[in-house]
């Protein structure tokens, strides 16, 4: 069964929490009235990204299930879809986390926490400690990213390996270095090949926009699950939703090439010891 799917790419304002959830709201309504089942927004983008301290962002995070969630999961409920949004989350034990939330109609489905952190994220949060979930939708079995996580070839096949179908991935992309002029940005490459490699699709929602003089890309992308886009890449300055129809079934019944190879199960895990256990 085909699903129409939804990349928001926008601009939050640091510390206008209230407005950006506003925005949020406007932005689902929006994708929910063009036929989108599922809305995917940036990382950290209910309070913006670039914290200058612990206690800043700690003074921005909420729990999974805080007024966030309860906002977003009545808009969930009322217009019958799927968001996953990023936030910055503090846990029971006041432990901080780069954090993306799933919420359907029913309530929340499921929080990843950023295994890999990017800079300085590293003095303000705690490495991921809930691996790489899988939850089951009516929509197909999906799972989540951040960002930096797509540099790491593991967290894609964690998930596939789980079974999902598909990997909504918020973002924040910055430039990097050596980036060519007028080339394809590396995040949009690697997410293609990622979906490619484990026949996955990928929605990746990144924001645009300066904040605190960092700068960031754009371009989000809706992958299919031969590593193709759908949809994108968008403006790399100005807001816009990318939309797509998907099929999450075909991801499955497809992930067998010919009658010799299949990726996941061609795999070989007794050779591969030094990448999957050893540190550098």
């Amino acid at each position: 069964m085909s699903t129409t799917v939804a990349s928001v790419q926008f601009e939050p304002v640091f510390g206008a929490v209230d407005s950006n959830i506003e925005r949020m709201e406007k932005l689902t309504r929006e994708a929910s009235a063009k036929g989108a089942k599922l809305v995917v927004f940036p990382e950290l983008c209910t309070s913006g990204y670039m914290f200058s301290s612990r206690s800043e962002a700690y003074a921005y995070a909420q729990p999974a299930n805080g007024e966030t969630y309860r906002i977003i999961q009545e808009l969930c409920s009322q217009l019958g879809v799927y968001v996953v949004y990023g936030f910055p989350e503090r846990s029971e034990d006041n432990a901080l986390y780069n954090s993306a939330a799933l919420v359907g109609p029913t309530g929340l489905l499921g929080v990843y926490r950023k295994n890999h952190l990017w800079n300085e994220e590293a003095l303000y949060f705690e490495p991921g400690d809930k691996g790489f979930p899988v939850v089951n939708t009516e929509i197909g079995k999906l799972s989540m990213l951040i960002c930096y996580d797509g540099w790491f070839p593991e967290s894609f096949r964690e998930c596939a390996l789980g079974g999902a179908d598909i990997i909504c991935m918020p973002t924040n992309w910055v430039p990097i270095p050596g980036q060519r002029e007028g080339e394809q940005a590396m995040a949009t490459i690697l997410a293609m090949s990622n979906a490619h490699e484990n026949g996955l699709f990928v929605i990746a929602a990144d924001r645009v926009g300066v904040e605190r003089e960092q700068p960031f890309i754009g371009q989000s992308v809706i992958v299919d699950h031969t590593g193709w886009l759908l949809s994108g890449p968008a403006s790399d300055q100005h807001e816009q939703i990318l939309y797509a129809d998907i099929d999450s079934g075909t991801a499955r019944r497809q992930r067998c090439w010919n009658n010799f190879n299949t990726p996941l199960r061609d795999r070989r895990p007794d050779q591969y010891s030094r990448s999957v256990s050893r540190p550098i």
